[in-house]
């Protein structure tokens, strides 16, 4: 990813932009219930149409550029990375499970172990 200081300088045009966006998001949604007594597949078309142009003009604004950006950096970041090979994966699982065995029995043994000192020989309680 690139390391470029960040930069929260914002324009007018691009405030507004921003603000188209949600005013076309807000107009979505209230299109949808105001158009109560029409077809639903009408009411669905004028949601859609109207999230989609509020999703266009969000990325046509500075914060929707750096966002493309963004999801552009992951994507080549994450093609770097290098997966383990089946082998190699199914002996960490193996180590995981084996520790988590062993860790799951020596807790088992130490609660006994305490229990038997408290009740047993600490207290006298018989069971």
């Amino acid at each position: 990813m690139s390391n470029a200081p960040v930069e929260t300088v914002s324009t007018g045009a691009d405030k507004a932009k921003l603000a188209a966006a949600a005013a076309l998001l807000v107009g979505g949604l209230v299109a949808f219930y105001a158009l109560g007594a029409q077809p639903l597949w009408l009411r669905v078309v004028s949601l859609l149409v109207l999230l989609a142009a509020a999703v266009v003009v969000f990325f046509l604004s500075e914060s929707g550029k750096q966002l493309i950006a963004y999801g552009r950096d992951s994507v080549r970041e994450a093609k770097k990375v290098v997966w383990p090979t089946r082998k190699e994966a199914l002996q960490m699982t193996g180590y995981v499970f084996a520790f988590v065995f062993v860790m799951a029995l020596f807790l088992w043994l130490t609660d006994k172990t305490l229990e038997w000192v408290m009740y047993d020989l600490i207290l006298g309680w018989r069971r």
